[in-house]
């Protein structure tokens, strides 16, 4: 999973992505500090894994990883190349999701690129440009189409849709918002790649003091809220200032930390769970003396297809999956034992893989 963390300058977003990743990314209190995109691999938290490994007694642990990748701050008038224009929105091209990061605290030390905190106002800034970039690439497209038309008719539904999505885009809908009537057109605007078709999820930015109760209290997290419900987004509270006080600690410290603070989670406990809740993902789990892993995979993927995570040779030669619940697997205190007691079940290739499946696929190639 690819994320683009991004945000009008000075939001916190270099900060986030800093604690986040560890990667280092240069962070300053003036636009522009991130001028090339600063990409880091993190670790997907997953205590079932170390649970596995000890039953297995595994040499290695391999979690699902997420890429993310922190994209220079945006302005207005970035379609049109001001700031650093349509660097960032080439780079935006290649996420599976947007994490905007939202200013949502008041501080006078700290610069904001258009004079006042104002979160609805940064979001439909950002927005924006990425509206009339996608109108472009339309334009671009339907040209193109209506030109090949005349060698072949078949482009007249696809003049439609994407005429169609030109027409709600300039109404300032966003693509990812436009109903379509079948399987097929959804297919077609997805390969289009367009900016506002990709999974938003807005990281809303507080001071410490609105932590505790998840800026319950906090107005501007209040109308990141209600505007990420309207629009099928997700939306969590984070503090890019004590993530990165977090960065620092051993997994102890962090605990009593958080403890001391109030909170359950941690920014990137957050947005991993906002992550795989909007893009509809789960883990299912692998499992030997070599290695104890975790595989990522959509809802309602049938077990052939799991396989094919690990190896195309495993979706083409399947024959069978072993599968047995973690919770029973852990309970029962092996595999040997869990078989014994009937709770190994062997599934055929419908069968829908869930998260948290310990599975074993039988193939021949």
């Amino acid at each position: 999973m690819k994320l683009g963390i991004v945000g009008l300058p000075n939001v916190g977003k270099s900060t986030l992505f800093n604690s986040l990743t560890k990667a280092g990314a240069e962070s300053a209190n003036y636009p522009f500090c991130t001028i090339d995109p600063n990409v880091g691999i993190v670790t997907v938290p997953d205590n079932r894994l170390d649970e596995l490994a000890k039953l297995y007694d595994s040499e290695k642990i391999l979690p699902a990883a997420i890429e993310f990748v922190d994209i220079a701050g945006l302005v207005k008038g970035a379609s049109k190349g001001e700031g650093l224009g349509n660097k960032f929105l080439s780079n935006i091209r290649e996420v599976d999701a947007i994490v905007h990061v939202v200013r949502c605290f008041d501080d006078t030390n700290v610069v904001h690129v258009d004079g006042s905190v104002d979160p609805l106002r940064d979001i439909e800034t950002i927005n924006l440009e990425l509206i009339f970039s996608d109108i472009e690439i339309l334009e671009r497209r339907i040209a193109k189409s209506t030109k090949a038309l005349k060698g072949d008719k078949s482009l007249a539904k696809e003049i439609e849709i994407l005429k169609n999505l030109k027409a709600n885009l300039e109404e300032e809908k966003s693509a990812r918002n436009v109903e379509f009537s079948s399987e097929e057109e959804i297919k077609f605007v997805e390969s289009l790649d367009l900016l506002t078709y990709k999974p938003v999820i807005y990281a809303t930015n507080v001071t410490e003091d609105d932590l505790a109760d998840d800026g319950a209290s906090n107005d501007y997290v209040q109308s990141v809220r209600d505007f990420a419900k309207k629009e099928g987004s997700e939306a969590f509270v984070i503090c890019a200032k004590i993530e990165e006080e977090i960065s620092e600690l051993d997994e102890e410290e962090r605990a009593m930390f958080l403890e001391d603070l109030g909170i359950k989670d941690a920014g990137l406990e957050k947005l991993i769970s906002a992550s795989y809740s909007l893009l509809g993902l789960i883990s299912y789990l692998t499992a030997g003396p070599k290695e104890t892993r975790a595989w990522t995979i959509t809802k309602g993927t049938k077990a052939p297809q799991a396989a094919g995570k690990i190896h195309t040779d495993f979706e083409k030669g399947f024959i069978r999956a072993e599968v047995v619940k973690y919770e029973d697997l852990i309970e029962s205190g092996s595999y040997t034992q869990a078989k014994e007691k009937g709770l190994v079940g062997v599934e055929g290739k419908e069968y829908v893989v869930q998260d948290g499946d310990v599975v074993l696929f039988r193939f021949n190639v």
